[in-house]
């Protein structure tokens, strides 16, 4: 009995093993390549599968899914014998699992080492500053290329990035050189911009002053000039509706002589001839007065033309 129920206990591992061989689960987003005594038969898709125990066997099991794989740096001498270091990152994704197994050996592999080649042809016809600034440019001509190669391996190349373009120590050296002197050259254009920016608001602000200055002035002028005819035409028409006799004006001129002699600095002042006239009408008003009360004041005898001299205080 022992011999029977010892094959009994092997036959049910076998069928358990035959069991487990048979039912593949495969994972959303990945595929595996079955092969039949080493021949391709089919690819499993994600779900429950059911294959031939012992028969079929699973070859490999590929991951669908977009994948990002970065380069370490790669020497790459541009048109004017410069080397420089690119790092690039690509993405890609196989749309075949069964050329991605059968196609090429290792796709990394490959898609690395046809990046690298493809950089170098591209670079190649490039100097340093338009490799520099053509990022854009190197991406786009490098994915045309990965993509019409690795589209027979089942492979799609979505995007290629450059992470980093290292120009040796040198060449940053002078290029740091050269942009602090664009800067140190942009801000003195920039001050001497502020400069006369702020020169000419000045000069204009100074303009306009002096205009608005003289226009005041010139108003004001105007007005007094305007007041001071209105005064003259006042005083004139007051005059004039007063009707004033000789005697009169006599007296106010009389009252006027001492302003004219007003001022330290007028030593020498000249009494002109109208001041006789003056006399004689303010003497014959006296008379008049005095002949009223019974006395009669003579008439004082005032040359044409009299200089005297001030005297002057010490």
């Amino acid at each position: 009995m022992e011999p029977i129920i010892i094959v009994l206990i092997i036959l049910v591992v076998l069928v358990f093993i035959a069991l487990i061989k048979t039912i593949q689960v495969i994972p959303q987003a990945s595929a595996a390549i079955v092969e039949r005594f080493g021949r391709y038969t089919r690819t499993l898709n994600a779900g429950l599968n059911i294959v031939v125990p012992f028969i079929d066997t699973i070859r490999n099991r590929i991951d669908l899914r977009e994948q990002v794989v970065p380069f370490p740096p790669q020497p790459v001498i541009t048109q004017d014998n410069l080397v420089v270091n690119i790092d690039t990152v690509i993405y890609y994704q196989v749309t075949d699992a069964r050329a991605a197994t059968y196609e090429v050996a290792s796709y990394i592999q490959a898609i690395e080492q046809l990046t690298v080649t493809t950089l170098r042809n591209i670079i190649g016809g490039m100097d340093l500053e338009r490799t520099l600034t053509s990022r854009e440019e190197i991406n786009a001509a490098l994915r045309g290329v990965l993509d019409e190669a690795t589209g027979k391996w089942g492979i799609r190349v979505n995007r290629v990035e450059l992470k980093a373009i290292e120009p040796p120590t040198s060449i940053q050296d002078s290029m740091e050189k050269q942009m602090r002197a664009d800067r140190d050259k942009r801000a003195a254009i920039l001050q001497a911009e502020g400069v006369r920016q702020s020169e000419i608001l000045r000069a204009e602000g100074e303009k306009q002053s002096q205009i608005l200055r003289a226009e005041g002035e010139a108003k004001a002028a105007a007005l007094r000039a305007e007041g001071e005819a209105q005064a003259v035409r006042t005083v004139f028409e007051a005059i004039h509706a007063g009707d004033p006799d000789q005697k009169l004006l006599s007296y106010q001129y009389l009252q006027m002589l001492p302003k004219i002699a007003e001022g330290d600095a007028n030593k020498l002042w000249i009494v002109p001839s109208e001041i006789g006239d003056a006399l004689k009408g303010l003497s014959g008003a006296m008379g008049n007065f005095g002949g009223m009360g019974g006395n009669s004041a003579p008439t004082p005898n005032v040359p044409a033309q009299e200089r005297r001299e001030k005297p002057s205080i010490d």
